[in-house]
């Protein structure tokens, strides 16, 4: 769970995601725009832009109707996946960018991979949001992860909004 809480002194105040659900309802299509530049790391100094990245983003944002796009701010920040996490039963590779400015790997990954047994977690140097998007250094990493998988049967997960979510195109499973 992201949202700062009692439970979770360390998260983010409500503020940040009532930010977030303004900018969805305001003005969908500029709020996507905008997020594509911390998501994939382009407001860093030196990042190199690339607008075909960026503009492959605003769709994928947009196919989701407002109110989805509104109320997942909420799921996303709030849901407490503790105990589900717990139950994972299989060996579970985490795979999270250190420069994940949407979802700080302090929130996500690194308490994740506490929480689910026989749990991995491969930290990707100065990476953004979503490593397996990015072009350049995390593709070939990623290369790698998938070499050494080996025939082991494995579950892949990218540690978002304090939630695993499956990657099939990272590994193939």
């Amino acid at each position: 769970m992201m949202l700062k809480s009692p439970k979770n002194p360390g998260g983010t105040p409500i503020e940040v995601f009532d930010g977030l659900r303004k900018g969805v309802q305001d003005d969908r299509s500029q709020f996507f725009r905008d997020l594509s530049m911390p998501f994939y790391g382009y407001n860093r100094p030196g990042a190199k832009i690339s607008e075909g990245v960026r503009g492959s983003f605003w769709p994928k944002g947009m196919m989701a109707g407002m109110p989805a796009a509104y109320f997942c701010i909420r799921a996303s920040s709030e849901t407490d996946m503790t105990e589900d996490l717990k139950k994972m039963d299989v060996p579970t590779l985490f795979i999270q960018g250190d420069d994940d400015q949407i979802v700080p790997i302090a929130d996500a990954s690194e308490i994740a991979v506490t929480l689910v047994p026989n749990g991995r977690l491969e930290v990707y140097k100065g990476a953004p949001r979503f490593v397996h998007d990015a072009q350049g250094p995390s593709q070939s990493r990623l290369a790698g992860v998938r070499a050494k998988r080996g025939s082991k049967p494995r579950l892949a997960v990218s540690c978002g909004s304090g939630r695993a979510a499956a990657l099939p195109r990272a590994l193939a499973l």
